[in-house]
C-alpha cells in the first residue's frame, strides 16, 4: 500500500481554493451583466448567447471544483475545457466590445472574462506542474 507524503499533498490547495474563487466570482460578474443585457435587448446576438452559457456552466460546474480542487490532478481536464471555452469568450468579448462606443458594462465584461480565462490558464498550469510531474510522492508502507 501507498501512501502520500501530507505535506506534500496539501502545499498547493489554498491556490487552488483562491483561484477556484476568483473564477467563480468573475463567472457571477460576466453571468449578471449578460443577463441585463439579454433582458433589454429585443436582439442578442450569439456572441453573447454563447458567452452566457459559458458564464452559467462555469458557475454550476466550478462549485464541484471547490471540493475537488483539494485534489490537484482530478480536475485536470476540467481545467483545460473551461479554459479553451473562456479563451473563446475573451475573443468574443474582445471583437464585439473593445471600441469605443462601448459602455462600461461592456468593458467590465470583457476584463472578467479575461479574469476568468487567466485564472483558468494559471489552474491547468499549476495542476499540470504538481499532480502530473511528481510533487505527491508515494512512500511504501512495507
Amino acid at each position: 500500500m501507498a501512501r502520500t507524503n501530507a505535506s506534500s499533498r496539501f502545499a498547493l490547495p489554498p491556490f487552488f481554493l483562491v483561484s477556484n474563487a476568483i473564477i467563480w466570482i468573475s463567472a457571477v460578474i460576466v453571468m449578471g451583466i449578460l443577463s441585463y443585457f439579454i433582458s433589454e435587448s429585443n436582439y442578442v446576438g450569439n456572441h453573447v448567447i454563447y458567452e452566457e452559457v459559458i458564464s452559467v456552466l462555469t458557475v454550476a460546474f466550478f462549485l464541484v471544483s471547490f471540493v475537488l480542487g483539494t485534489y490537484p490532478g482530478y480536475i485536470l481536464l476540467f481545467n483545460i475545457i473551461f479554459s479553451y471555452l473562456w479563451l473563446v469568450s475573451v475573443v468574443f468579448t474582445a471583437e464585439d466590445w473593445s471600441s469605443d462606443y462601448a459602455g462600461a458594462l461592456d468593458h467590465t465584461v470583457e476584463a472578467f472574462s479575461f479574469i476568468a480565462f487567466f485564472f483558468l490558464l494559471f489552474n491547468v498550469v499549476f495542476d499540470w506542474h504538481f499532480g502530473y510531474r511528481g510533487h505527491a510522492r508515494t512512500t511504501s508502507a512495507v
